[in-house]
């Protein structure tokens, strides 16, 4: 069976399913005297669900305690519990009132499309959660079979990943989901072996011995003694190359590859701070914008930038201004009546309409630079013309911030990367984004994985084009998208001529020890080999064929 691989490593073990969540049992007219005792059971239910999910955040930190907390807004929110009491009182009973609710919110998010669409996972969660404590039935949740499993879902809710154990987990594989799911963020968090978007998952029954190969995003049941041993013979070496490299990225010949890591908010920071990095190659600010009336101030911001300039005092800090719009929508921002969110005013789009926004951002930049002992650069995402990269850089360095960047997201820069090279001072690939458009391809649907693989000689032709001319002009050109995570392709990307990667913490130490065993010749040769591929399977295929 074949996937999208989102972790490394590979496991073996005996498959244990997630339970199905609560069936409906079939639909009944509420007595009009039972109307008020059954919208208040609707409302206890959704009330206990956001409880339930808050106590299960303060058990966690970082990244997982955010998510659960972000859904637990979910739950709360009063629009959702009106839309179900109002179906309650025209009649309808309280599990199919919350079902219709829920299916009316998830209708809106997949409209949306990019991240809202990507978290209708959540409110799949939250209804199943609500229903089974309207109709006191068990809570679906992770199977507990008493010994270590892979374990095996339609798709995983944060309320699930969150809690889950390591130690007794091994592997993950899930029949939905993709690159930026929450699976996928876990797996690589926890450093397990996982493959998303794995049709052939529907399949595999408890009790069935399966090998997980997270690199290779391959599942393979009732594997031979000899193929386990190999598995494990091959993690027994990765894990030694990876305790043998340190430091700064580099070939085998000497060749610097910056290697740094992507940052998502402040929960996230301890984590980052420690990690073996150079810095951090993509600072997203959208945390202090998300889930509020109205932008930050100046005071906020600049207290909340201090803080992770202040840990990464002597490394490098790359910041990318708001990337509003689309997939983070905003109330203060963006516009309502966008039919297409993800090709309208978004990223740097959206703070030109509003010119407040960036400028009071790039000022508590600067405020909060100022003194911290960290390199500081500011980058634009969602450029499209060099105009727009040269304007940028104008008013950053007004701001007194010396190094101004832009993301290369959408085909017309990457075309363009010459001149959106010659107007400011790096660029920084967003692969995810990259992908998206150059395919034509929403990257939260799990049928088109394939067309987003980050593997596609199209998508890597364009990373090329933009490498070439960075050195042309004698500018930095880094990757931080999700292929900056994977050590086999950060081989190709370095062959292309890309000069840093960012990506999770706990990723860097393969990709490390992937370039310390690496000469640059060896690099552009497999770059060679992906690139005459015909799709993205093949150019895998070929490159770990020449690396043995």
């Amino acid at each position: 069976m074949i996937g999208i691989g989102v972790g490394g490593g590979s496991a073996v073990g005996p498959v244990a399913r997630m339970a199905a969540p609560p069936a409906l049992p079939a639909p009944h007219t509420v007595a009009p005297d039972r109307i008020p005792d059954e919208r208040a059971a609707v409302r206890r239910a959704l009330r206990e669900t956001a409880t339930d999910l808050r106590r299960r955040a303060e058990a966690t930190d970082g990244t997982a305690s955010e998510v659960l907390s972000a859904q637990a807004l979910m739950a709360d929110d009063p629009a959702l519990g009106d839309r179900a009491e109002a179906l309650v009182a025209e009649g309808t009973d309280g599990a199919h009132a919350l079902a219709v609710a829920f299916g009316e919110f998830r209708t809106a998010l997949e409209a949306a499309g990019g991240y809202f669409a990507e978290r209708v996972a959540d409110l799949d969660d939250l209804r199943d959660r609500s229903v089974a404590r309207l109709l006191g039935l068990p809570m679906p949740g992770l199977p507990d079979p008493g010994h270590p499993h892979v374990l095996v879902a339609e798709d995983l809710a944060p309320a699930d990943t969150a809690l889950l154990d390591p130690r007794r987990v091994v592997a993950l594989v899930t029949e939905r989901g993709g690159p930026t799911s929450h699976t996928a963020i876990l797996a690589r968090t926890l450093g397990l072996p996982a493959v998303v978007g794995c049709a052939g998952a529907a399949d595999l029954a408890d009790g069935r011995e399966v090998l997980v190969d997270g690199a290779a995003g391959t599942v393979r049941t009732d594997p031979s003694p000899e193929a386990v041993a190999e598995a494990a013979e091959g993690d027994r070496r990765r894990r030694e190359r990876v305790a043998r490299a340190h430091g700064p990225g580099r070939t085998a010949d000497g060749r610097p590859v910056k290697l740094l890591v992507n940052l998502g908010g402040l929960g996230e920071l301890p984590d980052a701070a420690a990690a073996d990095s150079e810095g951090v190659g993509l600072f997203r600010t959208e945390f202090l914008f998300l889930d509020r009336a109205e932008a930050p101030g100046l005071e906020e911001q600049t207290a909340a930038y201090r803080e992770v300039f202040t840990a990464f005092a002597g490394r490098r800090v790359v910041v990318r201004t708001l990337d509003a719009g689309a997939d983070k929508p905003l109330p203060f921002v963006t516009a309502a009546d966008e039919q297409n969110p993800a090709l309208g005013v978004r990223g740097l789009r959206a703070t030109v309409r509003d010119p407040r926004l960036l400028e009071t951002q790039l000022a508590a930049v600067a405020r909060a630079a100022d003194g911290s002992g960290a390199e500081v650069w500011v980058m634009a995402p969602m450029v499209s013309l060099p105009r727009e990269a040269a304007d940028f850089a104008a008013r950053v360095r007004a701001h007194g911030l010396p190094v101004a960047g832009s993301m290369v997201e959408v085909p017309a820069a990457a075309l363009r990367s010459g001149e959106l090279a010659r107007a400011c001072d790096f660029l920084s690939i967003g692969t995810n984004d990259l992908a998206q458009y150059t395919f034509a391809a929403d990257r939260t649907l799990g049928s088109l994985a394939e067309l987003l693989d980050p593997w596609q000689p199209a998508l890597l032709d364009l990373v090329g084009t933009t490498a070439r001319e960075g050195a042309r002009h004698g500018r930095p050109v880094g990757v931080c998208g999700e292929a900056a995570a994977d050590p086999t392709l950060a081989l190709v990307l370095t062959g292309l001529g890309v000069t840093s990667l960012s990506a999770a913490p706990g990723r860097l130490g393969e990709v490390r020890a992937s370039l310390a065993a690496h000469t640059l010749d060896d690099c552009r040769r497999l770059a060679d080999l992906a690139l005459t591929a015909s799709d993205a399977a093949s150019a895998r295929a070929a490159v770990s064929e020449a690396l043995g």
